[in-house]
């Protein structure tokens, strides 16, 4: 009985999955995804209809112009992210691909803009680095640097070695006689 109820669950879900609105905007062929992004956040892109193997999709929403290229639809496509510290509005999205281009609208909202109730703290800007990671290696580096052949045991290392094999001998030698 407990896993027809699961069952007709799942199959509910399903069908309001598809039934349920896309959420991306489409418009002359450029779609979106999400509709309308919050500050901060990805965007997919999808091109159809382009006569070239790739494109741009530059605007002042997101932080670095999005580089489209062909999938596996033949499609062009590429992800951006919008910036942290938009404010709501509708800003242009300007797609070229090989000698044309197309304009599509995209709305950002922040949250606190449809009258969301924020406590605590406001979120920052997702940190990023600013130098590389000390990795350790244990102080290897200046080995690793050095060529092993120009820097093997010299003439000092060489004499050290034939005193202490003297040494070990007389003292086997003289422990043997006893």
């Amino acid at each position: 009985m407990g896993s027809l109820r699961v069952t007709l669950c799942a199959l509910a879900a399903l069908g309001a999955a598809a039934v349920g609105p896309a959420a991306h905007a489409t418009d002359g062929g450029v779609s979106v995804s999400p509709s309308s992004p919050r500050p901060g956040s990805d965007v997919a892109l999808r091109v159809s209809g382009c006569p070239g193997r790739s494109g741009t999709a530059a605007s002042t929403a997101f932080v670095s112009d999005a580089a489209l290229t062909v999938g596996r639809d033949d499609t062009l496509g590429g992800d951006s992210r919008v910036r942290s510290t938009l404010r709501s509005g509708t800003y242009d999205v300007k797609v070229t691909c090989g000698d044309t281009s197309r304009t599509v609208a995209l709305t950002v909202r922040r949250p606190d803009a449809a009258g969301a109730v924020r406590h605590g703290p406001q979120p920052s800007a997702p940190a990023s680095p600013t130098a590389p990671v000390r990795a350790g290696g244990g102080g290897t580096t200046p080995l690793a640097l050095v060529d092993a052949r120009s820097a093997g045991p010299g003439t000092a290392h060489t004499v050290t070695g034939l005193v202490l094999v003297g040494v070990a001998a007389t003292a086997v030698a003289l422990r043997g006689a006893r």
